[in-house]
């Protein structure tokens, strides 16, 4: 579905990988103007989407670019706005995050970005797998960090609300508490099913099938995003321990049942 009634909005994408590039074409598809900067060179794939590449970040920063979307790994994002000229801006923009955490982003834009400049942190809670298909049904949170042009910041909402996304505006402390008991907690219990190296059997229940699923699927994301969510979401910490006593408590609740049943074949 187009957005064709929405304004067409200038995107200045920051770290054209694979995220970047998948929300780019669906920017592209509903008629917004789309400029990308990167480590890596994309200037061939940036020409075959109608994307104008800046392998120089001080010219993409000067450019005249309404919203600017920072789409690095959770690990680099501090190097990278620590990295970038700043100075260059032409004019006050709307930065926007797209990160699995939420607090961290917040509190280094706040700190790193010119006070004119607007910060939107957003989560959009899938992928290009996910999201291959369509964004319809697909949640995207976001909160307001510091917003003036309303009239940006809303046009830029509405890209995935338009989509069909499901939007849920929470504050960036809710999202990580949140993210920490049911992202996080998916990934750990997928990279322990990769550690235990489980497989399909011939007798798999649907259960397991399952099981094997969350395995790759989880082991398919890079291990930096991993990590990512457990350095910089300090609810993570706590869950990960809360998983170790259930374990713990699962275990120590099987071996009571076992004693009790030898005991009572003793008698």
């Amino acid at each position: 579905m187009s957005s064709s009634s929405s304004q067409s909005l200038r995107i200045g994408i920051v770290g054209f990988g694979t995220f970047g590039q998948f929300l780019a074409k669906t920017m592209i598809k509903q008629g917004h103007s789309l400029s990308a900067t990167s480590r890596s060179d994309y200037s061939d794939l940036c020409l075959q989407m109608g994307i104008h590449f800046y392998r120089d970040v001080s010219a993409f920063l000067a450019a005249d670019i309404d919203v600017i979307v920072l789409c690095t790994s959770i690990l680099s994002l501090s190097e990278v706005v620590g990295s970038m000229p700043l100075a260059s801006l032409k004019r006050p923009s709307l930065f926007v995050d797209v990160l699995s955490v939420k607090e961290h982003p917040r509190e280094l834009l706040l700190r790193e970005l010119p006070v004119n400049s607007d910060i939107l942190c957003t989560h959009p809670m899938f992928g290009p797998v996910s999201g291959k298909n369509g964004w319809k049904g697909l949640t995207f949170m976001y909160d307001k960090v510091r917003i003036r042009n309303e009239a940006i910041c809303s046009g830029f909402i509405q890209i995935f609300a338009s989509e069909g996304c499901k939007m849920v505006q929470m504050t960036c402390e809710e999202h990580d508490k949140a993210a920490a008991k049911s992202q996080f907690i998916t990934h750990t219990i997928g990279r322990t099913l990769a550690e235990m190296d489980i497989k399909s059997t011939p007798i798999d229940t649907k259960g397991f099938q399952e099981l094997v699923k969350l395995k790759e699927t989880m082991i398919g994301n890079s291990f930096d995003l991993f990590s990512g969510l457990y350095v910089y979401n300090r609810f993570a910490r706590q869950e990960l321990e809360n998983l170790e006593h259930a374990l713990q408590k699962v275990k120590e609740t099987l071996l009571e049942r076992m004693n009790e049943e030898k005991g009572q074949e003793k008698n």
